[in-house]
């Protein structure tokens, strides 16, 4: 039933938001000429690696120019992408992962393999679920970028802040129902707006 209601809701959400995804996909591309999305190795459910889908929010190939985080400030993050970012603009295309059955609208944020190789076997659990568009972790670390900075960004991530939103998830997932999802999947749309 879940795959069934994110099958339509991310169709939905495509046809109804196709227009600004237009506007956003001529921006990105008009800025600096390169690929309008991002697309990226992430561990989903069972473990399967998927690309996941984001417009482009950074100067091109900015995975290969620092730290597998964006910290505060990062001067890889174009113009645009600092607006997409904001308001989370840049993870519209994720609606089709959502399409393909990689993602769901409500699940733990989906992880690079470098970070889910630090996961302990019970943080490991979070493996067991479809990964989201949103969740309550990502709610509570909207800014996370803000509290990523230095030198020590990468490790600061995985030591602290990675433990914390997997914690958070875990105990979520132990308590989800369909009314808690739709209250969060509102609560993101809030924060977007």
């Amino acid at each position: 039933m879940q795959r069934f209601v994110d099958f339509l809701a991310a169709t939905a959400g495509l046809l109804v938001l196709s227009p600004l995804l237009l506007v956003i996909s001529l921006s990105v591309k008009l800025h600096d000429g390169g690929p309008i999305f991002y697309n990226s190795k992430r561990v989903g459910k069972g473990g399967k690696l998927f690309s996941i889908h984001k417009f482009r929010s950074m100067v091109q190939n900015a995975d290969t120019m620092g730290f597998g985080v964006t910290t505060k400030g990062d001067q890889r993050v174009t113009p645009i992408g600092r607006m997409l970012r904001r308001y989370k603009l840049d993870e519209l295309p994720q609606l089709l992962n959502v399409l393909k059955g990689d993602m769901s609208f409500v699940g733990a944020r989906p992880e690079d393999p470098r970070f889910v190789s630090h996961y302990t076997s019970e943080q490991r659990r979070i493996l067991e679920y479809r990964p989201g568009i949103t969740s309550p972790a990502s709610l509570r670390f909207k800014n996370e970028e803000e509290l990523l900075s230095g030198e020590n960004a990468e490790r600061l991530y995985v030591e602290n802040l990675l433990p914390q939103k997997l914690s958070i998830d875990l105990e979520y997932q132990g308590h989800r129902t369909v009314l808690s999802d739709l209250r969060l999947i509102f609560q993101t749309i809030g924060r977007m707006i």
